[in-house]
This record gives structure tokens, C-alpha cells and sequence, in this order.
């Protein structure tokens, strides 16, 4: 809802072309909060590209001043997660188990895009090994906290959690990360910003470590829904100057007259008091505002546990990629992930064929459901961040990890695009609210998620 920070892609971009500030400015303030002794720069990003990055932001203030700048966002700084291939770095993907690999000889095509856009990538950000759980936990590499209530250790959620505090802590403005069953969407539900899950075909993953070929999607965290489109007009590789429309309450919509579908049961069920209280007053101010709010039971979404009850398309395609490795270096990955992708031991060929025909069907059911909706709400989560001592035992990471999942993950089956905007009450627990829509309403998406984001409490 409303009062997003002020220092949005829009407002810096603003700033640099009125020369109120300088890219080398905005760089040495996040190489300053990535450095500070207190705070959680260590355990945040796994790389920092000081020199790069100041002689990057150097070279864009300099062409500024000559009127050549390569776009209006030249010199913001960004993060990358450890998944993507920035060419000169090794790509560990969180593990040490990649630690010998090769250096990349190129960028990805998502980190290539955001640098020639003029992003300046400031570093490598920290995951969950491999992006295989929704909690942000690495015994490896430390596990960033997450802002709301830092005292007590919360986790940042997964598997884009560096992504997300670097965008909390204020060590860059825009992140970009991955998302096969809502690791974009959950870190940001359980830190406070924005978060964006394109359709999967949108964003070419070639440079991108995979975890699921059939759901990895590629996008980006912010601090707002307008921060989110312009980077993902970016990574979409749309026309020059579509980035640029999404300025503070571009979306040209208002609330007013929206369609929108509130899925019931399934999604709400082990919901906290707190998430219940904030999606409930959420859907007061929508229908307030003038949208017109409907339940909607989906009884085809009590199918999903028996169709991915042998791990699904992740843990089949994340055993393809890793079972020649952990045959030889097994004790070296976090144990809680190795035990989900040797799952993918369950599934012969014929099981595989099956969950693709399923899939297909479940979509073709579900979609005609949701057709007549302009978006679906649901929480993003059902509970707030819990402690990092909540997840000592493995019964309980477990049963926390697949309850995060739940939610988000249905869109990623459902091969659709999905946006989570903070609405709690402000000095409350961190709550995401999921606007979710079909494959390829991206943008129709986004400015319906500006127009709630922006609608009064």
C-alpha cells in the first residue's frame, strides 16, 4: 500500500540527470553500508566489486556531464545473485562445492541487459545453496538477518535472501534475483519491499545457474512496484524507453472498477494472526477504493500435493543437474538441500511425462477460473519471519520451508507472473500481499500492483 520509500529507480534517475547527485555518490553510499561494522554487508554479498564499481559510476558521471550517458538509470547501483554468471567471477551459487570452478567468460544475458541499461552491479549477493528452499538459510556463508526485529535473528527468507537485504540495508537500489516456487516473493514478503516474478519465458536464463529448467524465472527486488517494472522492462529487453514510463503513479489505473479474485482455503490455511489481520484490512481498503472483491474457492489447488508428491519438476530437474557431483561430493553440500534434489531419484521417465501432461491440464483448468479476474490476491506467505533458532531441528525446517513455499509456488505451476508488495501496518511484522495473473499479463500486471500499492489504507 502506500508510503513506499521515496528513493525509488524513478527519483534516483531524477536526481542524476539534474545533478543533485552523482553515480559516484550513490556507489560509495552502498560500498559504505556493505563495509559497516555492524551491519550485514559480510553475510549479505559474497563478492563486492569496489574498484569496478567506483570506476563504473566514475565513467557514467563523466559521460553524464557530456550529455552521452546510456540511459536515464546509467549509474545506479545494483546486486546480483550469486546465481548468475558475471564474467570475470566464478559462480558459486551459494555452495562451496563450486568454489574451483572456471571464471565466466561472459555476463548472463539478465546482468548483461541491466549493463547496458547503465546499471552498475556492486556485487554478488548470498542465497540458499543451489536456490533450493524458501528460508535464505546458508551454513556456508552465513544467513543475512533480516531487518524487522534484527535482535532476535529472523531469517530473510529464500533463496534471494541477500538480494533482499541488500535492498532493506540500503546497499543498492534494485536486486536481481530468481524464482522457481517464490524465491523473489517470499524473501520479499518476510523483509518489507517489493518483489517480481515474471512469466518464465520473459526473461532468458542462459548465464543463470539452473535449479528448474521448467519454472526457474529471472527478476528483480525493489523497494517498489515501479522499481520492479523498470528492471524488469530491462532484463525483458523491451524498447528504449519503456523503462522510463514507470515513474510515481505511471500505471495510469486506479483500483477503482478492478476485478479481483481473493482465493480462499488452501492458501489461507495455517495463516498468523498477523497476516490474517493485514491481508483482511488490505481487502477493506480495495473495496473501499471502489474494487470489486470476490472469493474464489479453487478446489483444483488440493491436487498439487499428490501431483508433486515425488518432488516435482524441481527436485527431477535439480538431481539431472547435480547427481554426478553428489556421487562424489556429496558432504559438501548443505545436507538440507542434498536431501531435496536426491529426491529426484523418486521419478523414473514415465513418472516425468506424466507430471508435464498433469501440468498442462491443471493450467487449462485453473486458467479458465481465473480468466474472468484482472489479478488474484492471496498472502504471499502465511506467516511472518520466524527466528533462525526455529529452524534448529530439521522436522521444523522442514515443516516451515514447504508451508513458505505453498503459496508462491502455485504460480510458478501455473506458469504465471506474480508480484508481492508489502501491507502490514507500519511498525508491524513485514506481511506480503500476491497479486498474481496468467501467463504473460506482466505488465497489465504491474500496474494493477501500482494502483494497489498506491491505493489509501
Amino acid at each position: 500500500m502506500s508510503g513506499h520509500p521515496t528513493r525509488t529507480l524513478a527519483r534516483l534517475a531524477v536526481e542524476l540527470a539534474s545533478g543533485r547527485v552523482s553515480s559516484r555518490a550513490l556507489v560509495e553510499s552502498c560500498l559504505g553500508r556493505i563495509a559497516a561494522p555492524m551491519g550485514e554487508g559480510p553475510r549479505t554479498f559474497l563478492k563486492v566489486h569496489t574498484d569496478q564499481a567506483l570506476a563504473t559510476a566514475d565513467f557514467h558521471d563523466h559521460m553524464r556531464r557530456r550529455g552521452a550517458a546510456p540511459g536515464a538509470f546509467a549509474g545506479i547501483p545494483i546486486s546480483v545473485k550469486d546465481l548468475f554468471d558475471v564474467a570475470g567471477d566464478t559462480t558459486t551459487a551459494g555452495s562451496i562445492v563450486l568454489r574451483g570452478a572456471a571464471p565466466a567468460q561472459r555476463d548472463a544475458t539478465a546482468v548483461a541487459r541491466l549493463k547496458a541499461a547503465g546499471f552498475v552491479v556492486i556485487g554478488r549477493t548470498n542465497m540458499t545453496e543451489f536456490a533450493f528452499s524458501g528460508l535464505g538459510v546458508n551454513p556456508h556463508y552465513g544467513t543475512p538477518l533480516n531487518p524487522w526485529e534484527r535482535s532476535k535473528r529472523r531469517i530473510p527468507g529464500g533463496s534471494s535472501s541477500g538480494a533482499a537485504v541488500s535492498i532493506t540495508d540500503c546497499m543498492a537500489f534494485g536486486a536481481l534475483g530468481t524464482d522457481t516456487g517464490g524465491s523473489c516473493r517470499i524473501p520479499a514478503a518476510m523483509c518489507g519491499i517489493v518483489g517480481f516474478k515474471p512469466t518464465a519465458s520473459r526473461v532468458p536464463s542462459t548465464g543463470a545457474y539452473p535449479l528448474s529448467a521448467t519454472l526457474d524465472s529471472i527478476g528483480p527486488l525493489a523497494s517498489s512496484v515501479s522499481c520492479c517494472a523498470i528492471l524488469d522492462a530491462v532484463l525483458t529487453g523491451e524498447p528504449d524507453g519503456a523503462a522510463t514510463q514507470w515513474g510515481p503513479g505511471s500505471s495510469g489505473l486506479t483500483v477503482n472498477g478492478l476485478r479481483l479474485g481473493v482465493l480462499t482455503s488452501y492458501v489461507v490455511e495455517g495463516m498468523e494472526p498477523a497476516v490474517a489481520a493485514a491481508f483482511e484490512r488490505t481487502l477493506r481498503a480495495l473495496s473501499t477504493a471502489g474494487a470489486h472483491i470476490s472469493d474464489l474457492t479453487l478446489s483444483e489447488l488440493s491436487e498439487l500435493p499428490e501431483i508433486n508428491g515425488k518432488g516435482g519438476f524441481t527436485a527431477a530437474e535439480a538431481f539431472a543437474v547435480h547427481r554426478e557431483r553428489l556421487a562424489t561430493d556429496v558432504s559438501r553440500y548443505d545436507p538440507r538441500v542434498s536431501s531435496r534434489i536426491v529426491r529426484g531419484r523418486e521419478q523414473d521417465a514415465a513418472d516425468y511425462i506424466d507430471l508435464r501432461r498433469r501440468r498442462a491440464n491443471f493450467i487449462e483448468r485453473v486458467a479458465a477460473r481465473l480468466a474472468p479476474f484482472d489479478a488474484i490476491l492471496m498472502p504471499t506467505i502465511p506467516i511472518t519471519a520466524p527466528a533462525l533458532s526455529e529452524l534448529a531441528s530439521d522436522e521444523a525446517y522442514v515443516r516451515i520451508n514447504a508451508l513458505v513455499l505453498r503459496n508462491p509456488s502455485l504460480v510458478n505451476f501455473l506458469d504465471g507472473c506474480a508480484v508481492s508488495i508489502p501491507c502490514q501496518e507500519e511498525g508491524s511484522a513485514p506481511v506480503g500481499l500476491t497479486l498474481f495473473g496468467l501467463r504473460n499479463a506482466d505488465r497489465r500486471l504491474l500496474a494493477i500492483a501500482a494502483a494497489v500499492e498506491n491505493c489509501p489504507r
